[in-house]
């Protein structure tokens, strides 16, 4: 069974996420594409449809995820936590890269959370890079 996450926490959700995706920070305005209330710790995982488990993904990255809270990291090989949006900075994490169009990892959990999403996969990079040429990306805001 589904459960169903209230309209209310949703739109919270959403204000919060700034309307994009809380790992490759597309914007929904951008993609036109509506972002999905994405558990951070899955529901199969145990993790629960309360606001502080909950953030916004683009169906690429929410599907890329899955029930996965862990990956390798490519530099190191160990296992690395998955970035969580709500509690982490992304800056952190990760840096732009190739005139904005790629995301580079600064650390385990940005490397095993690009390698696990597939944040820079064939599909997004020449998105990116539209987005970039018509100013829309990268966000302006991503310190804060």
């Amino acid at each position: 069974m589904v459960d169903a996450i209230p309209r209310p926490l949703r739109d919270r959700v959403a204000i919060d996420a700034r309307h994009r995706c809380g790992y490759c920070l597309t914007d929904q305005r951008v993609s036109g594409a509506q972002m999905h209330i994405e558990h951070i710790i899955p529901r199969a995982r145990g993790g629960q449809s309360e606001e502080s488990n909950l953030w916004l993904a683009c169906a690429w990255c929410n599907s890329f995820k899955g029930i996965q809270t862990t990956a390798q990291d490519s530099f190191t090989g160990a296992e690395a936590a998955l970035f969580n949006p709500r509690t982490q900075r992304w800056l952190y994490h990760f840096a732009w890269d190739d005139g904005d169009t790629r995301i580079v990892g600064l650390t385990p959990t940005g490397r095993a959370t690009i390698d696990a999403l597939k944040l820079n996969n064939a599909y997004i990079i020449p998105a990116r890079r539209l987005w970039v040429q018509a100013g829309w990306h990268p966000p302006e805001d991503i310190a804060a």
